[in-house]
């Protein structure tokens, strides 16, 4: 009995010496971080408590609050740790969320680039991508990767606005690959890509893959329906509609590197994938983008702050009047932001732009709240 105690403890002890060196493969090897140890909202995002917060966490969150009330914002809610630190206005409303679409996009394909499905190197030719009038030679070159880098090259006309086309060279006049313009065709045409290549419908995929297990609240698939002028393009816009609290669930799963209760919605490598550098703000067109002080990586913009920055490593989904979802990975931090729109039938009502909305954020990560 003792011979036998003591080879076990040998064993034990060797295990635990080769788990140290990384060649330990047993049934004690752990989750991966992202999963490990995590909290995650149920039936509904749980808050934290005002109770368990300093004086000074609170006086800050208050003066957060107040400058909200100076802006157009309709909601905001902050979550750190997977609890809500901060929630302004009614984060339950629904509205469209414009460009930030395109995020969620990005987050569709990566179950299916990862199992071969979306081949991000395939050309336009390749899979038989062309568009009213023809698509030129040179254009039909662009891969999937450089529509989803905004760098196709080809500038046939959106079937929506609001991008930046009014500013783009000549039809043919740039490879694809080397040069960004924020351009609707290309993200237009990824939606189109994602649909031929999986043989599913974007709002279906996105309420299998992504809605249901995330149980999200408020999200109506039948709402939902691809939009724009067929006459100008082919394909067409993909438009979503999502309240505040439901933006921060999409958020908070980036934030885990796509990891849910340990299921793995989005895969880890795609996560970081998105959100690797593929343009510089400087190398962006036209000037007034470049200006903003936000890279770019695969339909996600990406901060440009000082090492020393909260915001430091953070990237956003981003749709026009202040639609935002806000991932902090250095403070464990999702705020997602909404402006409704349309306001009393009106759509050309004020923005919530980017400068304000992250001072409100700043404010809200410098709070000494843990």
């Amino acid at each position: 009995m003792q011979r036998t105690l003591m080879r076990a403890l040998a064993l034990c002890c060797a295990c635990a010496a080769l788990m140290v060196a990384g060649a330990c493969t047993s049934t004690l090897q752990r989750p991966p971080a992202a999963a490990e140890a995590a909290t995650y909202p149920a039936a509904s995002w749980q808050a934290i408590p005002a109770s368990s917060q300093s004086d000074a966490c609170r006086r800050d969150l208050d003066a957060a609050r107040d400058y909200l009330h100076t802006l157009d914002s309709t909601a905001l809610m902050a979550v750190q740790d997977g609890r809500v630190l901060f929630s302004y206005g009614p984060v339950q409303t629904v509205s469209i969320v414009f460009s930030a679409r395109k995020s969620v996009l990005s987050m569709m394909y990566g179950k299916y680039v990862a199992n071969g499905t979306i081949d991000l190197d395939r050309s336009l030719a390749d899979l038989s991508i062309d568009d009213i009038g023809g698509l030129l030679p040179v254009e039909r070159q662009a891969r999937v990767r450089d529509l989803l880098s905004a760098r196709s090259g080809v500038y046939h006309a959106a079937a929506n606005g609001g991008d930046d086309a009014s500013a783009a060279p000549a039809r043919g006049s740039q490879k694809p690959g080397s040069y960004f313009l924020y351009n609707n065709w290309d993200f237009n045409a990824a939606g189109t890509v994602f649909e031929q290549l999986t043989g599913r419908s974007i709002y279906r995929a996105f309420a299998d893959d992504l809605a249901t297990p995330l149980a999200l609240e408020d999200f109506d698939l039948a709402r939902h329906k691809r939009s724009g002028n067929a006459r100008l393009s082919q394909h067409l816009a993909y438009p979503f509609f999502l309240s505040t609290r439901d933006m921060a669930r999409l958020g908070y799963l980036m934030l885990k590197e796509g990891n849910w209760r340990g299921q793995q919605l989005i895969p880890a490598d795609w996560v970081r994938q998105m959100t690797q550098q593929r343009t510089p703000s400087t190398d962006m067109h036209p000037p007034h983008t470049a200006r903003r002080g936000f890279g770019y990586g695969y339909l996600w913009w990406l901060l440009e702050e000082p090492p020393d920055s909260p915001l430091s490593g953070a990237y956003m989904a981003w749709g026009v009047h202040g639609q935002y979802i806000l991932v902090i990975p250095k403070r464990q931090m999702v705020v997602a932001h909404k402006r409704e729109v349309p306001v009393a039938g009106n759509w050309n009502v004020s923005w919530v732009a980017p400068k304000d909305f992250l001072r409100a954020v700043r404010m809200i990560a410098d709070a000494p709240c843990r």
